[in-house]
């Protein structure tokens, strides 16, 4: 399932505000990559690029390339729906469906794909529900509602919806920052689980979970306030913590900044 991401030449707006400028990079397949780099920098912006959710602000726009496996995701005939089966995306806070039981959470987005039957939709929210380490924990209550789960349980869930449409990519933008340390220890063994299948690319201000996840890091920076974030390096994540290429990079890892 896991797909190779090459992006040329980016540039993102809000508005007439360029918010990112000329981002190219390679994301591999079957790996986890890691953005950092200062608030407001772009990060999430470019993160929602890759599966077009930053056009659904009104005025955004995006110039540029992004191929999944070599087609073009902004093609004039390409679907933004189509793209976000491919490419799925857990955000920063939980956001399970409040009205909705934890299976059927799991199952929503299955429901508008298309007709499923009940004995194949039973099987794909298990199969979720264990891809996303969860299910031991829920299987005894599933028409309970996914809101009543606790915090790193409801993020799990999420991740499960997330891969129940069988995407290609996941997307994560800080996925744990609204998380304690046994939650997110939870998440990022998940992860590590996960890249075998998919591609993963994730949005994270926290440097150890970077060097702990992460097979290649993207740093993004400002050149300063007002102008447009880009991407001052990119590498191996063992090689940008121990001996990065740039010295701004050097001084974002050690906290001279940010």
């Amino acid at each position: 399932m896991s797909k190779q991401i090459q992006v040329s030449g980016l540039d993102a707006y809000y508005g007439s505000h360029k918010a990112i400028e000329d981002v190219s990079m390679t994301i591999e397949p079957r790996s986890i990559t890691a953005f950092i780099g200062p608030s407001g920098c772009g990060k999430s912006t470019f993160l929602r690029t890759l599966n077009r959710m930053h056009e659904v602000i009104p005025g955004a726009r995006v110039e540029g390339k992004v191929l999944l496996d070599g087609e073009d995701l902004y093609g004039a005939t390409v679907e933004p729906v189509s793209v976000r089966r491919l490419i799925g995306m857990v955000f920063q806070r939980p956001n399970p469906f409040p009205t909705m039981s934890i299976y059927e959470n799991v199952a929503a987005g299955l429901r508008l794909n298309g007709r499923v039957s009940k004995s194949q939709l039973d099987g794909i929210v298990e199969e979720s529900l264990k891809g996303a380490n969860l299910w031991n924990e829920v299987k005894d209550r599933l028409n309970k509602p996914g809101a009543g789960l606790s915090g790193g349980q409801q993020q799990r869930l999420c991740i499960a919806r997330a891969i129940a449409v069988k995407p290609q990519v996941l997307l994560m933008d800080e996925p744990c920052s609204a998380l304690d340390p046994i939650s997110t220890l939870a998440i990022e063994d998940l992860m590590a689980k996960l890249k075998d299948d998919y591609t993963i690319v994730i949005v994270t201000h926290n440097m150890q979970q970077a060097a702990r996840v992460s097979d290649r890091t993207a740093f993004f920076n400002l050149a300063e306030q007002g102008k447009p974030g880009k991407v001052v390096e990119m590498d191996e994540t063992s090689r940008m913590f121990t001996n990065p290429s740039q010295k701004a990079t050097e001084d974002y890892i050690t906290g001279r900044f940010g």
